[in-house]
């Protein structure tokens, strides 16, 4: 038979748990307002002195004037930016982002609320929240942004007096990318090849400029592949000659083709936050 005490323990252990469970349920209400509403993000890399697109896309709200849509970045005290009653609000705007961002005003009452980011810096790089609120509910998605410098390269013949080269050339890289080629005859054999490549620091400071040379052996097509953990290059070109010391009798046909890896973004909504809390809670008014 259980004492005298042990009864009034659970007793009061029972009643903190059905009041930490209403004042969950309140808090939740009140993070979450009327309902959750999916918002999704996906991004690709940032191409350093170019624009930027960080993308966000939530339900659509016919109720213009009830959107809010506001991007924070990780270890940044002020806003990225913020768009609520159909206009910009950025008076509390981070200094670094003044004047580089905007959102597509037209396009927010069809759910886009991706960011326009202008002049991409490296220090861009990190950690992005999407938040979304409008009248049906709230939302957020997170996203990592990277940066660096890619170009499509150019690729085509120079003559000298010890034979005919293959240049491959791209203006802007970071970081530093590994190049290699590849040749097959129209055989479809491979062929072996020894390339020569340099990096050129720009005036800048921060990207390369990618020069690879090639000795063309045969008639083939020659492929060559610049790239790093952010986008993958190439440049390809036929070439069919009736001798390789002359620099006449070239048929030449190229291409290009630049692919960027993209990372896929964590959505989060307000319900999920209200859940943590109802689990928390009561272990955290059980141990006081």
């Amino acid at each position: 038979m259980a004492s005298q005490g042990q009864v009034i323990f659970w007793s009061m252990t029972t009643v903190i748990i059905i009041l930490s469970v209403v004042i969950a349920l309140i808090i939740g209400f009140g993070v979450s307002g009327k309902r959750s509403i999916s918002v999704t993000a996906l991004t690709s890399p940032g191409n350093i002195g170019q624009r930027g697109i960080l993308g966000c896309t939530f339900e659509p709200d016919i109720q213009m004037g009830s959107i809010v849509i506001r991007w924070a970045k990780a270890g940044v005290a002020g806003l990225v930016h913020e768009f609520k009653g159909g206009k910009d609000h950025l008076q509390e705007q981070d200094t670094s982002f003044q004047g580089r961002t905007a959102v597509f005003a037209d396009q927010v009452i069809g759910g886009n609320a991706s960011l326009e980011l202008r002049d991409v810096q490296l220090s861009d790089a990190g950690t992005y929240w999407c938040s979304v609120t409008t009248a049906r509910g709230s939302g957020a998605a997170v996203l990592q942004y990277r940066t660096g410098a890619f170009s499509t390269p150019k690729v085509h013949v120079e003559n000298s007096s010890s034979g005919d080269t293959l240049q491959c050339e791209a203006p802007r890289w970071f970081p530093r990318p590994a190049v290699h080629w590849t040749a097959y005859s129209d055989a479809g054999e491979y062929l072996p090849h020894a390339a020569n490549t340099s990096y050129e620091l720009n005036a800048e400071n921060i990207t390369l400029k990618v020069v690879s040379f090639l000795h063309i052996t045969a008639n083939a097509t020659y492929t060559c592949v610049i790239e790093n953990n952010i986008a993958k290059a190439t440049g390809n070109i036929k070439v069919t000659a009736s001798h390789y010391s002359s620099a006449t009798d070239f048929s030449i046909t190229r291409g290009t083709n630049l692919q960027l890896v993209n990372l896929n973004a964590e959505s989060v909504s307000s319900s999920l936050l209200a859940c943590h809390w109802m689990l928390l809670l009561p272990l955290y008014l059980l141990s006081i």
